[in-house]
């Protein structure tokens, strides 16, 4: 099995910079992190009197707190990914694809636009997402649900050893990222068409690699209503106007082009805080630079994009 850690490095490669966090909600479907913008998670549903760093979050660095998606402890790494997610979409580069219309149940959107290619083929379902039931009767689909607590005809996620092997589809749950079995999960889907899903979706290139077809994350169009939907409890209702399910394929060429943007992004940037920091070193101060911590975090995001291109690069030209 490959690296196990490798996500949750890349992750932190990726969040690393100096956004402050403005707020910490932590919803009873949804946990918020705002920063310059907001990243979500999936709340881990489990019932809890006090949580110990109450009060503490707000003004740590974002980087910080998205250490916290390498920890056990379910709160902490829905944070850490909440985190994640808030320094990953600030970077304002989307991939390219399609930004899906809901329909009477947005939350099974993703499942509407992939319906066509669903139909006879052996699907699994990591996560229980509501009204799917009534989605899969509707369609006569052939439709398994993995999910850690299992009810309405469902199976215990530790089927996933003998189905996911044989499954022609997955749709992942990208909880599966902080829950930690994202890596196991993952290198059992690699022979199906394999969708990472959820507002808990991070938005990078890289997930390619880890065999990642699809990336069915959120866009989001109202932080107001968003903040306030799920700070008073809305789980679903959240798809009503704050955010949107966005489709996008990671095809080689479509993830290389969606690379090749977020490397010049990201080199812009690193040539802005390099002369900052020759300019600063030129009037004569002899302190560190103050935006340091910044343009390392930029040089090693830097490192990961470029390496992520040139595995797609060889990938792409292996298949012609």
């Amino acid at each position: 099995m490959p690296n196990p850690y490798e996500i949750y490095d890349l992750l932190q490669d990726y969040a690393g910079g100096v956004e402050t966090v403005r707020e910490i909600i932590i919803g009873l479907v949804w946990t918020y992190c705002e920063a310059e913008v907001c990243g979500l998670a999936m709340s881990p549903g489990i019932p809890t009197r006090t949580l110990p760093w109450a009060g503490s979050l707000r003004g740590k660095s974002v980087a910080e707190l998205a250490a916290w998606v390498r920890e056990f402890d379910p709160y902490k790494s829905t944070v850490g990914m909440a985190a994640v997610n808030a320094a990953i979409n600030c970077r304002h580069c989307l991939p390219a694809g399609l930004t899906l219309k809901p329909g009477k149940q947005g939350n099974l959107a993703v499942f509407e636009h992939f319906l066509p290619r669903m139909i006879d083929k052996k699907t699994i379902v990591i996560g229980r997402y509501p009204g799917l039931l009534e989605f899969v009767e509707a369609h006569s689909l052939d439709v398994t649900v993995l999910e850690r607590n299992p009810s309405h005809g469902d199976l215990a996620d530790t089927a996933c050893e003998y189905l996911l092997p044989e499954a022609e589809w997955v749709f992942l749950t990208a909880s599966s990222i902080p829950n930690k079995t994202f890596p196991r999960l993952a290198e059992l889907s690699r022979n199906a068409v394999t969708v990472l899903m959820g507002p808990t979706t991070p938005w990078i290139p890289d997930l390619h690699h880890f065999g990642i077809d699809y990336l069915a994350g959120v866009e989001i169009s109202d932080q107001e209503t968003l903040r306030d939907t799920l700070a008073e409890g809305g789980g679903v209702r959240i798809f009503d106007a704050g955010v949107s399910y966005r489709v996008s394929p990671l095809s080689p060429t479509d993830t290389s082009a969606w690379s090749k943007q977020l490397i010049a992004q990201t080199a812009a940037g690193k040539e802005s805080l390099t002369r900052g920091m020759d300019d600063w070193y030129r009037s004569g101060e002899t302190r560190r630079y103050p935006r340091y911590a910044e343009l390392d975090a930029t040089n090693r995001r830097l490192s990961r994009l470029d390496t992520c291109f040139k595995q797609l690069w060889d990938e792409a030209n292996h298949e012609k």
